[in-house]
C-alpha cells in the first residue's frame, strides 16, 4: 500500500519544519525494525539512529525522504503510546542543539583554564 500524500502545489509549511526529526522518551529497548515499522507508515524513511549511550538512551533521529511525509508523522506521532510511554516528536533544529553544544564545550574550557591556572571559582 503505497501512501498517500496530500500535499496542496503551493502549500507554505512553518519555517521549523524539516525531514529530520527528534524523538524522545523512547524505551531503552526498542529495535530498528519496531521504529520503522511506527515512523515507515508515514512515509519513505532514509535513516533512523538510535541513541546508544547514558545521555542518548531514549532518543532517536528520524530522517525522511521527503518533509511533507516527516510533517505527517510529526502530526500523527506526538504522544503516540509506545510501551506505556508517550512519544516526544520534534522537529531536529540544528541551531538549538548547536547551543547545547558550545555551552557545553564553553564550559570545559572553562574548567581546563580554572585547573591550568588554580583557579576555583568554587565557595571554599
Amino acid at each position: 500500500m503505497a501512501a498517500i500524500s496530500l500535499r496542496k502545489g503551493n502549500t507554505r509549511l512553518p519555517p521549523e519544519v524539516n525531514r529530520v526529526l527528534y524523538v524522545r522518551n523512547l524505551p531503552f529497548n526498542i529495535s530498528s525494525e519496531e521504529m520503522y515499522d511506527i515512523f515507515g507508515k508515514y512515509g519513505a524513511i532514509r535513516q533512523i539512529r538510535i541513541g546508544t549511550n547514558k545521555d542518548t538512551r531514549g532518543t532517536a533521529f528520524v530522517v525522511y525522504e521527503d518533509i511533507y511525509d516527516a510533517k505527517t508523522a510529526v502530526d500523527h506521532l506526538s504522544g503516540f503510546n509506545v510501551a506505556n510511554r508517550y512519544l516526544i516528536v520534534l522537529y531536529y533544529q540544528q541551531a538549538k542543539m548547536g547551543k547545547k553544544l558550545d555551552q557545553r564545550k564553553k564550559e570545559e574550557e572553562i574548567a581546563k583554564m580554572q585547573e591550568k591556572y588554580g583557579v576555583s571559582t568554587k565557595d571554599k
